[in-house]
């Protein structure tokens, strides 16, 4: 029986990602580099990206148009990261009320 893909298995190669996030090729590998996203990558090291990483990259794209530079897009991302962990802990320590 085949495995359901999960959002976060790579699954788009770099060119079908740049396209969809209509940011360049270039881009997307800086972004790598300066270790803004982590694609997936087959034995091969061919990037392969996920759809959650195609959601990061979709944020970054929002970013970048806000006019944030790589290290305000890098410190904004690792607040929301951040967050998003605080409010996951909160959610799992509080007692269930029922509602």
């Amino acid at each position: 029986m085949a495995r359901r893909r999960d959002s976060s298995d790579g699954v788009y190669a770099i060119s079908v990602a740049a396209e969809l996030s209509g940011l360049g090729l270039s881009s997307l590998r800086l972004y790598e580099r300066k270790g803004l996203l982590a694609p997936s990558r087959t034995d091969g090291g061919t990037r392969r990206y996920s759809e959650d990483d195609m959601d990061r990259l979709g944020r970054i794209g929002e970013l970048v148009e806000a006019g944030l530079n790589v290290e305000g897009i890098r410190l904004v991302l690792a607040l929301e990261d951040e967050n998003a962990s605080l409010r996951a802990q909160l959610a799992k320590a509080r007692p269930a009320t029922g509602r």
